[in-house]
């Protein structure tokens, strides 16, 4: 079940690293309301997924999930450049991501 609550809180993290782009620095009221309510989701979750799952592994999957989904997001739509060495790092980050949680 931690597993579970840490993956959702890496997809609430895609989310509200998305949303602050979208709130425009916080000057627009809906998407900020959505994206500091996204945010402590997501860190809600990832403190009872540590209540059993070791804090390094835990945090460095909940980051790695946010910056692999994130870039994913901002090539897929938001217009951002989709290069080779881009593709290469969300490997290299899904890599380490699955090392981790294999690890424990």
């Amino acid at each position: 079940m931690a597993w579970a609550m840490l993956v959702v809180a890496g997809l609430l993290e895609i989310g509200w690293a998305i949303g602050l782009k979208l709130s425009g620095g916080f000057s627009k009221l809906w998407p900020s309301v959505a994206t500091i309510s996204v945010m402590a989701g997501s860190i809600f979750l990832l403190g009872l997924a540590l209540k059993t799952l070791p804090v390094g592994t835990a945090y460095a999957v909940w980051t790695g999930i946010g910056a692999l989904g994130t870039a994913a997001v901002g090539m897929a739509f938001l217009g951002e450049p989709v290069t080779a060495g881009r593709i290469a790092g969300i490997a290299l980050i899904a890599g380490g991501i699955a090392v981790l949680k294999s690890a424990g």
